[in-house]
């Protein structure tokens, strides 16, 4: 089982920057892929960043939404993975969740991620 613990959303406004954290804890070992999605209000929940850990090593993916604006991360030592979130819009509003999903296969598709954290509201006002 593994366990997964957002913090840092909060209330920002536009041009601001947040640094999301995913505390993972339990069995975090072998290939895996941690990943990033996020819900706005009356919305499906959608792809944001991840990072697959396989066998060349970490690769990394955004959606296009969050290319130069974001940064994934993480700290093997600590099992935390972060989001650094720069240039933060209205539109980038919502539920942020972490999740991790099993393997050396990568997928966007929540619907392939086993755990999930409880996840975090980010609110960006204009």
């Amino acid at each position: 089982q593994v366990q997964l613990v957002e913090s840092g959303g909060g209330l920002v406004q536009a041009g601001e920057s947040l640094k999301l954290s995913c505390a993972a804890s339990g069995r975090t070992y072998g290939w895996y892929t941690m990943a990033w999605f996020r819900q706005a209000p009356g919305k499906e929940r959608e792809f944001v960043a991840a990072n697959r850990y396989g066998v060349a090593g970490i690769s990394t993916y955004y959606t296009d939404s969050a290319k130069g604006r974001f940064t994934i991360s993480g700290d093997n030592a600590k099992n935390t993975m972060y989001l650094q979130m720069n240039s933060l819009k209205p539109e980038d509003t919502a539920v942020y969740y972490c999740a991790l999903r099993r393997g050396l296969a990568y997928t966007e598709y929540q619907n392939d991620y086993a755990y999930w954290g409880q996840g975090t509201q980010i609110t960006v006002s204009s």
